[in-house]
């Protein structure tokens, strides 16, 4: 039997993505290999987190207990953890339950895109001003389907027209779920938006952190 350090696990709406507004089961496991000046979750990927080590069957039971059939595992890193699939075809094996894997865009998918019942893929593209853009596996979107999504957090014009070329270059608005996502606090909705009708960022969803309008944006748990 496999375990996992999880950090938290709680029920919520999932804030994010092509789910976005829908209650979701968010499992969030420790460390990361990324470190993102932006980073909401910087708490998870330290050292001295506190963690429950949970097994596969100890999360699925979990999750089952609450009733919700949208899963969120997220980090940290998810596709880092050892033995990950062992969870991921644990979870397969319901047929009532959507994963969804947010992922930092720095791992490779290929190893997971092959599970039965493959789970749906929430894969970053950090851009400048993360820091982080440099690690960016963009092989990853010869493994795309129409269920998954390529987030594109953005903080500045820079970051807007680089993500207007990574899209274009790679087509992905044809693939897959395309979002831009405002750093909070850091960039105003409306200047994206302008952006996207001067770009003709046609198939590309603006998107907010809509827990963290709901909520205090440092509240953890939501």
């Amino acid at each position: 039997m496999s375990r996992f350090e999880v950090v938290e696990k709680f029920v919520s709406i999932n804030g994010e993505g092509q789910r976005a507004g829908q209650l979701a089961v968010f499992i969030r496991f420790k460390g990361c290999n990324l470190n993102c000046v932006y980073c909401d979750t910087k708490w998870a990927n330290e050292p001295s987190a506190p963690f429950e080590e949970l097994t596969e069957d100890e999360i699925y039971d979990f999750i089952k207990s609450t009733g919700v059939k949208n899963i969120t595992l997220t980090g940290g890193e998810p596709l880092l953890r050892d033995n990950i699939c062992t969870l991921l075809e644990r979870l397969a094996a319901d047929d009532t339950l959507n994963v969804e894997i947010e992922t930092n865009g720095s791992i490779s998918i290929e190893p997971f895109a092959s599970i039965d019942k493959r789970p749906s893929f929430t894969l970053d593209y950090k851009l400048g001003g993360s820091g982080m853009e440099c690690f960016m596996e963009t092989e990853n979107y010869a493994f795309l389907q129409r269920n998954d999504t390529v987030k594109f957090v953005v903080s500045s014009k820079d970051d807007l027209e680089r993500a207007a070329e990574i899209i274009a270059e790679y087509k992905l608005n044809k693939k897959c779920g395309v979002y831009l996502s405002a750093v909070f606090g850091k960039i105003e909705p409306a200047y994206i938006v302008s952006f996207m009708i001067e770009k003709r960022l046609n198939d590309v969803n603006l998107q907010l952190q809509m827990h963290k309008f709901i909520w205090d944006p440092n509240k953890r748990g939501v």
